[in-house]
């Protein structure tokens, strides 16, 4: 045997040991491939672990991002390990075997692998467009989907407001039929109502403006009959005066005329105004009778004026006879006695109850 084939066989007991301690190495470490690839299969994102038990999982477009890059990543490391374990294990065997027996990797097999792993990368690029594209797609229309979802949430809280609008509508509508049996008032007979009741109105406003033009007329006919009462009290005051300054005595002729002159006058006042009587029934309380209308007999009323003692103001009043001709006199005494109006309260009453004989 020659040195150089000692030599040689030295260097392969030294590479031989060599296998064999990397080999021994190897197997002294645990790796638990086995485990590993159970808890990949079984591990649980702290997502999923806040969401077990529910039947909806997570739609957020940020959700489903972060956890594709969490697998992504530990993709890559469990890709890492895979590689350098199987390179090691490749390493090994090639070492510790036969050369005859060893595997021969040849340039035509790495060509191989380099064009499988070039169709692998394309179609891994390929997929990672798709993915991306879906991604964009999912942050586009995920807005568009929240905005439809809004619609189509206040559509539905507006279709069933407008169901249990419908029911009590419903229900308002047969408890106004329970309400109202019939012969119920229809839509036709509801408007000839209406038109009449329109009719009615115009009628009653003309009568009103009527009654209007006859107030002002009547008033006009109190006013200068009050004038003309307030014209004789002050000749009956002149005439008193100026018969104190004469003192003539009771069989005096000159005072035969002027007596009547004041008669007639007082008989044109109480026949223009239908007065027949007129006397003080207390030192506070005034009474006055009138003659109403043409009829036979004729119509007598009677108002009696009551003042507060030693004043002007006026305290109360009683009427009679207004009843039968159907005037109700409480609203306007009341509101003559708060303006004091004496003359305005007997007009009043005066048109009012000549009116409704008129009207009779």
């Amino acid at each position: 045997m020659s040195r150089q084939s000692l030599e040689r066989n030295n260097e392969q007991d030294k590479y031989l040991e060599a296998a064999n301690k990397l080999r021994a190495q190897y197997e002294a470490t645990d790796l638990q491939l086995n485990r590993h690839t159970k808890e990949f299969a079984s591990y649980k994102y702290e997502d999923d672990i806040a969401t077990e038990g529910d039947d909806i999982s997570p739609k957020d477009p940020a959700i489903v991002a972060a956890d594709v890059a969490a697998q992504i990543t530990f993709l890559r490391k469990l890709k890492f390990q895979y590689l350098e374990q199987n390179a090691k294990d490749k390493y090994v065997k090639s070492i510790v075997s036969d050369i005859d027996d060893a595997p021969i990797v040849t340039a035509e097999d790495n060509k191989e692998l380099a064009a499988v792993n070039e169709e692998k990368k394309k179609k891994l690029k390929v997929a990672k467009e798709g993915l991306a594209e879906v991604q964009h797609n999912i942050r586009t229309l995920a807005p568009m989907v929240e905005q439809d979802y809004t619609k189509v949430k206040q559509a539905t809280e507006r279709a069933t407001m407008l169901a249990q609008k419908i029911l009590d509508a419903r229900l308002a509508l047969m408890r106004l039929r329970q309400t109202n049996p019939h012969p119920r008032l229809t839509i036709p007979m509801a408007d000839q109502k209406l038109v009449d009741q329109v009719e009615e109105m115009q009628a009653l406003s003309d009568e009103v403006e009527l009654s209007k033009k006859k107030t002002r007329t009547v008033k006009e006919q109190v006013k200068n009959g009050a004038l003309e009462i307030e014209k004789l009290r002050i000749q009956q005051a002149e005439s008193e005066r100026a018969v104190q300054a004469l003192q003539l005595e009771e069989d005096d002729n000159r005072l035969v005329p002027l007596y009547d002159w004041y008669t007639a006058s007082l008989s044109l006042h109480q026949s223009l105004l239908g007065l027949e009587e007129s006397h003080s029934v207390s030192e506070n309380e005034l009474q006055l009778v009138y003659r109403i209308g043409d009829s036979t007999p004729p119509t007598r009323i009677s108002i009696s004026l009551i003042f507060v003692p030693d004043t002007r103001e006026l305290g109360g009043v009683e009427t009679t006879g207004f009843d039968t001709l159907g005037v109700d006199t409480t609203e306007l005494i009341e509101a003559h006695i708060q303006s004091d109006d004496v003359p305005g309260l007997v007009a009043l009453l005066l048109s009012r109850a000549r009116a409704a004989a008129n009207s009779v």
